[in-house]
């Protein structure tokens, strides 16, 4: 069994998210999490791309967003400028995820592990 530091992050990226698994997992070798994280993460951005809605009971859903063209302001002149079409990726957080984060930072959170790990 691996034992990897316990470390408490402001901002995850992937390399964090790996490391966090470890610890968590440590039956795992880091080698395997990192390449698991990089499996899903791939999926899911294929997923988007395609255009497909991604449903995560508890987390949340990832959809895309078609952005119309329109015309905007440049704000250090005021000039019009246009603005091409595009796809967005939206983010709309679960009812776990919305309460797990709604607590205020003073109170402990009254949720247990299991549904903090329902929604990781």
């Amino acid at each position: 069994m691996q034992n990897h530091p316990t470390i408490h992050f402001s901002h995850m990226n992937r390399s964090e998210i790996v490391l966090e698994l470890a610890n968590r997992f440590g039956q795992l070798p880091q080698r395997d999490v990192e390449h698991t994280v990089t499996l899903i993460i791939d999926a899911m951005a294929t997923a988007l791309a395609r255009g497909q809605r991604i449903d995560i009971r508890g987390f949340g859903s990832f959809s895309i967003n078609n952005m119309m063209p329109r015309i905007g302001r440049n704000p250090r002149n005021g000039n019009s400028v246009a603005i091409a079409a595009k796809r967005v990726t939206r983010f709309k957080p679960g009812k776990a995820l919305r309460e797990a984060v709604d607590f205020p930072a003073n109170e402990p959170t009254k949720l247990n592990n299991e549904q903090i790990s329902s929604t990781l």
